[in-house]
């Protein structure tokens, strides 16, 4: 328990300095917001733990399906380990909807308005054992969620 505690603390540490990454992720879904657009989650894997949350603390958030029809006052925040989430990309990139992306690896992070990579999470978690870190994408992502949603409502607050 007392390494998961140590690593936990350490994600956070450096989650907490990832504060243009998550103003970024926060201007892009806030624009559907004051739009009155909605705010697509498309959430794959163990990052799906962020749809439950957002679906009740973000205003006009639903949760994305392949079937969504996606308009250009919408917003899709893409949440995803690994390539999940780059179809989607490539494919809101083409029809010029804006969107946010937080991924541990990515070969479409370049096509996002607002991209926030995990991908040296894992190498900022020390190890003292010649254990593998456990990465709880999961929980890191929930962090980003509830930082980009203080930052939407401090953005909407002005």
């Amino acid at each position: 328990m007392n390494r998961l505690t140590v690593q936990f603390t350490q994600m956070l540490a450096h989650l907490s300095q990832q504060h243009t990454p998550i103003h970024n992720i926060a201007s892009v879904l806030a624009q559907a917001i004051v739009a009155e657009g909605t705010v697509f989650i498309a959430a794959f894997g163990e990052m799906k733990a962020v749809i439950p949350v957002a679906l009740n603390g973000l205003p006009t958030a639903v949760e994305w399906s392949p079937s969504s029809i996606v308009h250009r006052t919408d917003r899709v925040w893409i949440l995803a380990l690994n390539d999940e989430g780059d179809e989607l990309a490539g494919r809101l990139a083409d029809a010029g909807i804006a969107f946010a992306f937080v991924a541990a690896h990515s070969h479409e992070s370049e096509l996002a308005d607002a991209f926030f990579s995990l991908n040296d999470l894992a190498g900022n978690l020390l190890q003292d054992d010649d254990q593998p870190a456990l990465v709880p994408y999961a929980l890191a992502a929930l962090y980003i969620y509830y930082a980009v949603k203080l930052s939407i409502d401090d953005m909407l607050g002005e």
